[in-house]
């Protein structure tokens, strides 16, 4: 009696997606400012099956942050002010990028500046640098030749940040956009316009945490960034909104714990997201994401991620 071959395995969905000219293996990448340089763990994390890494910020110059206490623990999240610590362009180039490169994965880094020229300048440096993907525009810094109002406050400093960086290199640019903000939706097309090549949001909501007892600030800074699970539906909101005014990518982070959370990020509309706060509680959430992520596409029967960007059903 002969028997039957087995049936074929059903074909796993594609993961795969390109965001503003990057080959990503899946849609899921870390957030800035949460997953350091990598570096830091590559010894609890399989770096090479994420999407893309992205990297803290990147200024001109190294840079202490701001001093301690700079982060503490809410309901549903928690407030930072670290201030953006960082190694500077040369010490990025010398310390972590040999590294980086070896993983494989494209590697996204996190710039910001206190001038227009700065960021210019910081883009100009990394532009032709091998092992770099593109360039994540952190537009929520202080500006401090303008009285130090964010550079993401209006949506005229917002074109006129990107086109300055824009000039000054080949990457492609993804400008994170700044949370707080009446419509999202004008801040996002001025960067477009401006030559954008995808975005990246949200950033933190600026937050304040006051100890009772002493009747002052929790944070040396006084105020800091609220991120974490209690900001998601905002986040949620907002990439919808910017989805409806731009055709670019979208890279979308905000209170992501588990796939459930990516996978409305990409319905409302984001072609990929990122990992945050989540990843110091367990570093391996960014694994559990990819995972959930393709065993939802496989139950819906949905053959590749990219299809269900922008699927919210509204009627």
């Amino acid at each position: 009696m002969n028997t039957p071959p087995p049936a074929a395995a059903a074909a796993r969905p594609d993961l795969a997606v390109t965001i503003a000219g990057i080959q990503m293996q899946n849609p899921v990448t870390v957030a800035s400012g949460t997953f350091g340089y990598g570096k830091e763990y590559a010894h609890l994390v399989d770096l090479r099956q994420l999407g893309a890494i992205t990297v803290k910020g990147i200024r001109l110059q190294p840079w202490d942050g701001n001093p301690l206490p700079r982060h503490v623990e809410v309901p549903g999240g928690m407030v930072n002010a670290i201030g953006l610590q960082g190694p500077g362009v040369a010490g990025f180039i010398r310390d972590y990028l040999p590294f980086l490169r070896e993983v494989g994965v494209p590697v996204l880094v996190n710039i910001w500046g206190t001038s227009v020229e700065e960021y210019a300048e910081v883009a100009e440096r990394l532009s032709d640098v091998e092992g770099i993907a593109g360039l994540e525009v952190n537009i929520s810094c202080p500006n401090v030749k303008e009285g130090g109002a964010s550079f993401g406050a209006d949506p005229r400093t917002v074109a006129a940040l990107v086109a300055a960086v824009r000039r000054r290199t080949r990457l492609p640019l993804i400008p994170k956009l700044a949370p707080n903000v009446p419509n999202i939706r004008p801040y996002a097309q001025a960067a477009a316009e401006a030559g954008a090549d995808a975005l990246s949001l949200i950033n933190t909501i600026p937050a304040m945490v006051i100890n009772i007892e002493t009747r002052r600030p929790v944070l040396a800074n006084k105020v800091g960034g609220l991120s974490g699970p209690a900001i998601h539906p905002v986040a949620v909101k907002l990439v919808w909104d910017a989805a409806q005014a731009v055709k670019i990518p979208i890279i979308a982070m905000g209170g992501i714990t588990g796939p459930e959370q990516a996978i409305e990020f990409l319905i409302a509309g984001a072609s990929a997201v990122a990992v945050g706060t989540a990843t110091f509680i367990d570093p391996g959430t960014v694994l559990r994401v990819i995972a959930g992520i393709e065993d939802y596409l496989v139950r819906h029967q949905i053959q590749r991620v990219r299809d269900l960007t922008g699927s919210l059903l509204t009627t």
